[in-house]
């Protein structure tokens, strides 16, 4: 015991150290992370879709732009803090301060690449996304979606093309106009109750929904902070019936307004990550987002619950027959598998290899969207380019996830697996890594 006493002062000094060194690099962290944020606010003063929330203090914001964007004072900001992030992650022997670091630096990489699409610069689709958001989705041949369609024809009733028979089915579920509100507010409340049995969320959270038109999307969630959310929902177009859960969950519970709300709380107000307070839409931050949204649906109903709540509540609701809905939502399962099309149309538009008519007909064919939802679609690819990943493989990447990290037949384990995700810096890398585990 006496031989161990003088080693006490050393230890006491190292502990000390090491504590003063933590500190001096989550300074220096905390001050690159106000940079970030005021990067993209500064970013998002030229380019209107880059920044698609902002609950941070007044004091990051902007001043006032020059008359030209300053690209190259932009990327060399870009490059510069990236440079402090990986001296940091590569020093750090604290955890939480490489991921943190790891994390602004990825979403980084995408101002740089945003950067350059609103200066005119494009590279290739594939390219495009993984600097944007972080993965390179699969791409699959014409005939993968050919026997989709032939698995669709043998589902449908009667005979020929298989798109207008989709169609004729679809049409018997079409939303009336003075009963949407109802609908969707009933549906979206069902996902709330949902959501509620299984997170604490803020006492004051809550949304406003409207109705609008002229937009390239059916459903948005524009982010308040406070935990308050707008939803717009597109109505310029029919809505079916399943879309009343899909965007309920999608774009409030347990989808956008809840991964921001957790976000806010659990990273910006307990924590004090400021950088969180940023949410740059064409980031890797979307894949989670979008992934997320889309298995959030899956999530909160999960099975035949979605089919079921629809037919004894949300159709009669609606005014409409139930009869045919079980074969609709067999049918919506596999337009759901046809969803990668979008990705292909994508592609082919920046790549140069396919023309808007060509790429119209794919929607039809493929993806099952009638003229007018399709015409709607080749608008949000041409202001979106490589976004749609986010939807499609940005959900199998998030189910691949919470199936390595949740036991089978165990969904309060799925519930927490999510709900880690939602609050907490994941990437698409950890993702893909998980999901490569598995």
């Amino acid at each position: 015991m006496k031989n161990t006493l003088w080693l006490l002062p050393l230890l006491v000094l190292f502990a000390c150290n090491t504590g003063k060194e933590k500190d001096t690099a989550k300074q220096q962290l905390d001050r690159l992370a106000q940079q970030y944020v005021r990067l993209g606010l500064n970013i998002g003063q030229y380019d209107p879709d880059f920044v698609d929330a902002y609950y941070g203090p007044d004091s990051l914001k902007p001043a006032a732009k020059k008359d030209v964007f300053p690209k190259d004072s932009f990327l060399a900001e870009v490059a510069t803090l990236q440079k402090a992030l990986h001296d940091i992650a590569s020093t750090t022997s604290n955890d939480t301060l490489r991921v943190r670091a790891n994390w602004i630096t990825q979403q980084l990489t995408a101002f740089g690449r945003r950067i350059r699409i609103f200066s005119g610069e494009h590279e290739a689709f594939d390219e495009e996304s993984k600097e944007l958001f972080g993965a390179v989705a699969p791409v699959y041949p014409e005939e993968h979606y050919r026997a989709l369609i032939a698995e669709l024809d043998s589902l449908l009733p009667g005979k020929g093309p298989v798109a207008p028979r989709f169609q004729q089915l679809a049409n018997h579920f079409v939303i009336p106009a003075d009963r949407l509100d109802t609908v969707f507010k009933t549906a979206i409340a069902e996902a709330r109750k949902r959501t509620l049995q299984h997170y604490d969320l803020p006492s004051t959270e809550s949304f406003t929904l409207e109705y609008v038109s002229g937009k390239p999307w059916m459903g948005y969630n524009w982010y308040k902070g406070k935990y308050q959310s707008l939803i717009q929902v597109s109505a310029d177009l029919r809505i079916f019936i399943e879309k009343a859960i899909d965007l309920g969950c999608h774009e409030g519970y347990p989808g956008h307004h809840v991964y921001n709300m957790l976000l806010e709380k659990n990273l910006y107000h307990d924590k004090g990550w400021t950088e969180i307070s940023l949410y740059p839409l064409f980031s890797p931050q979307s894949l989670i987002a979008e992934g997320s949204a889309n298995y959030g649906i899956e999530l909160a109903f999960p099975g035949e619950e979605k089919t079921t709540y629809t037919k004894n509540v949300l159709l009669p609701l609606a005014g409409l027959d139930t009869t045919g809905i079980t074969t609709y939502f067999k049918a919506l399962d596999i337009k759901g598998r046809l969803n990668y099309a979008r990705n292909e149309v994508a592609r082919g538009m920046l790549n140069g290899t396919m023309n808007d008519s060509t790429a119209v007909q794919w929607l039809l064919n493929y993806t099952l969207l009638n003229q007018e939802a399709a015409e709607k679609g080749l608008q949000f690819i041409r202001k979106n380019r490589s976004y749609v990943i986010n939807y499609n493989y940005g959900q199998e990447l998030i189910k691949n996830y919470i199936d390595a990290k949740s036991p089978a037949g165990q969904p309060e384990k799925r519930w927490e697996a999510f709900g880690y995700l939602l609050s907490n810096q994941i990437t698409p890398a950890d993702l893909i890594k998980a999901g490569a585990a598995k």
